[in-house]
């Protein structure tokens, strides 16, 4: 097969597909890879170090897209790729379809299966693919909300952790899973008042035995949320359903409450966002204010430290790279369960039951 690495052309995207490491074990299968030229600079990856692994350097990516039966990316296609996607191909990247109808449709015209990262499960409910983004992720948060808070980022000039004598701010998580877990092991950790809600009572226990009584937890329900929400400092949205639209559990309602120059970073809004007032930001312009809240919203937070993320998630993807690329998307998906859950888009079809829910599209089952 020829696997094609394009440049990731989202705004501040640095990460890359495939790392050297991948391109070895590929090429060493028989298999072409073609890299676009400058696609892992932003990683810390050379052209030099691609070639010597075995990849065939490409000029542009209309010539990557071009050749390619399977494209290996990082994010979902923009609308700048659209046109380069070919009959039938095969796209292995984060694609978050329930958020992004016009790129449901272009896969659907195309034909084009769409395999994502995010959906790809283990029989425990564990997303091994989106893992890794949503511990850098949760890590960011936290950091985010300790800078927005400041009074030159436009926040109310708060120190997250507080001084002897000053109270410390309060960070409200909502969603106890691996984003959630990791922006409080960071908020923890600069001395915040730290609360997680869930509706899992079995992670809230868990949380409360790995934290050993360092944070609070509670059960989230509409009142819980809107109570502690309102007196919240800082808000991380963390919430997951996978392959589904994220629900809105914060309302705009809630968010006037709160007091002005307070920080919201949704984490979800790649999957619609939980908090009614989100919509996605960027790197170059990550913030905005809306009901004299500061909301940040990048999309593709992990894009900022690229090195440490392209290497964190080609060590959980490589596998099913190998996977698609020795069998073939239809074969490789037949045998095995877990990967045939990120089977997003099969020959026209949506075979993703939530994501066909959440775009209101027919759903048809793979195979």
């Amino acid at each position: 097969m020829i696997i094609g690495v394009p440049a990731e052309v989202k705004n501040h995207e640095y990460r890359v597909g495939l790392v050297p490491a991948g391109v070895r074990v590929l090429t060493g299968a028989g298999h072409t890879v073609l890299v676009q030229q400058g696609a892992g600079l932003g990683s810390g990856l050379t052209d030099a170090e691609y070639v010597a692994a075995g990849a065939t350097l490409v000029a542009d990516a209309d010539a990557v897209w071009g050749e390619a039966g399977m494209i290996c990316k990082v994010k979902e296609p923009v609308p700048q790729e659209y046109g380069r996607i070919q009959r039938g191909q095969t796209i292995y990247t984060y694609l978050h379809l329930a958020a992004e109808p016009e790129l449901t449709q272009v896969l659907l015209e195309r034909e084009a299966t769409g395999v994502a990262y995010e959906t790809i499960q283990m029989p425990d409910g564990t997303l091994p693919l989106l893992e890794p983004m949503s511990e850098v992720a949760g890590k960011m948060a936290a950091q985010a909300c300790a800078q927005m808070l400041t009074k030159e980022a436009g926040g109310k000039g708060l120190l997250l952790g507080g001084v002897p004598g000053v109270g410390r701010g309060k960070v409200v998580i909502i969603g106890g899973g691996t984003v959630g877990y990791n922006a409080a092991k960071v908020a923890v950790g600069l001395g915040a008042r730290v609360t997680i809600l869930d509706i899992n009572v079995r992670r809230l226990t868990w949380l409360e035995d790995v934290f050993l009584g360092k944070l609070d937890t509670m059960y989230s329900d509409t009142e819980s949320v809107a109570e502690l929400v309102s007196q919240a400092d800082a808000v991380v949205g963390a919430v997951l359903v996978a392959g589904a639209r994220a629900p809105t559990l914060v309302s705009r309602e809630v968010v006037a409450r709160m007091e002005p120059g307070s920080v919201i970073v949704d984490v979800a809004v790649d999957q619609g966002g939980c908090v009614e007032t989100v919509r996605p930001t960027t790197h170059e312009q990550p913030t905005y204010v809306a009901e004299g809240v500061v909301h940040y919203c990048v999309s593709n937070m992990p894009g900022a430290v690229a090195r440490t993320s392209t290497f964190a998630l080609h060590n959980a993807t490589r596998r099913y790279a190998l996977a698609l690329a020795e069998l073939g998307a239809e074969q490789a998906c037949r045998q095995d369960p877990v990967l045939k859950g990120g089977l997003n888009t099969w020959r026209g079809a949506v075979t993703h039951r939530a994501v066909a829910e959440s775009l209101s599209l027919p759903f048809k089952p793979f195979g």
